[in-house]
């Protein structure tokens, strides 16, 4: 279950964490135990990936969009609306505190297509969209051709947009199915179902001797589920169709005990796309942009 080791004069990548946004979560939906009326302020972290030799940017999740009560369809933002969401920031203002304009990345790398991981894809004008190939079934069905759907159709350019099959991909550490983005063992995209449809995560080399930093989306949205102190929450239908945080709880389960033996191995960091203890004492530091996460 290690993870592969460095090849001569190993490539590796620089890791910078991007303020995109604030959300109050519930925490009865998402954690037990629990307050049933406990609330957790987060942010919603996005990620800028830089090849350290090559210098190409890729992005991981957009954050929450500024304009969100207008930018979304008028139920998706009723919907929004009880996450007491503030966007101070957005993606594209923290790009630009290092002098990077959205014209200036290469690729998105989308978690998933929740609304507070999405942004605003319409300002990265030259960006390769990829997703989780499952979900092609979100986009398809979406907005209007099911008009309570949460997801709009044209989310995403058709042309750019790549849908990333998992039937061909090579496992890397405890994950069954990755795949080698840059194709020199640098970056990984990973296969994290549970959560939604076509749920990613990202492996990043940080160093070339060896170091690692794990990007784990919404596979977890408390650092308590993978310490073991809290479990994933069976929910309530007020949350939604699924009573809990995740499309299917059993696999977002046997996947969060993946993350749980990644982040055993030596020189591993795991962060959450809502990782509050991490924000608080990061924010504002050299792990955001223009910095970098310092390899362990």
């Amino acid at each position: 279950m290690g993870l592969p080791p460095p090849s001569p004069s190993q490539p590796f990548c620089e890791v910078s964490a991007l303020d995109a946004g604030f959300l109050d979560l519930p925490d009865a939906m998402f954690i037990t135990p629990s307050k049933p009326d406990g609330i957790t302020r987060v942010p919603s972290l996005a990620f800028l990936i830089t090849h350290a030799s090559s210098k190409r940017q890729v992005l991981f999740d957009l954050g929450i969009r500024k304009d969100w009560k207008t930018g979304h369809l008028p139920h998706v933002a009723d919907w929004i609306s009880n996450y007491g969401v503030e966007v101070p920031q957005d993606v594209v203002d923290s790009l630009g505190k290092g002098g990077l304009a959205a014209r200036d990345i290469e690729a998105v790398v989308f978690s998933h297509i929740h609304w507070d991981h999405t942004g605003d894809p319409s300002a990265f004008t030259k960006a390769t969209f990829l997703l989780g190939g499952e979900t092609e079934t979100l986009l398809r069905t979406g907005y209007p051709v099911d008009q309570r759907s949460m997801y709009a159709r044209d989310l995403i350019p058709p042309h750019r947009t790549q849908l990333l099959k998992t039937d061909t991909w090579t496992p890397v550490g405890p994950f069954p199915r990755a795949f080698d983005y840059w194709g020199d063992g640098s970056l990984y995209i990973v296969d994290s179902p549970g959560h939604l449809l076509g749920h990613l995560n990202i492996l990043a080399r940080t160093s070339a001797e060896g170091s690692w930093v794990y990007l784990a989306g919404d596979s977890a949205h408390y650092v308590k589920l993978l310490t073991g102190e809290a479990e994933v929450s069976v929910g309530h239908p007020a949350y939604g169709p699924h009573g809990c945080a995740h499309a299917d709880k059993e696999l977002a389960e046997l996947h969060i005990s993946r993350i749980r033996e990644l982040q055993d191995l030596p020189n591993v960091q795991v962060l959450l796309s809502h990782d509050a203890p991490w924000y608080k004492v990061h924010r504002d530091g050299p792990s955001f942009w223009p910095g970098h996460i310092p390899p362990l």
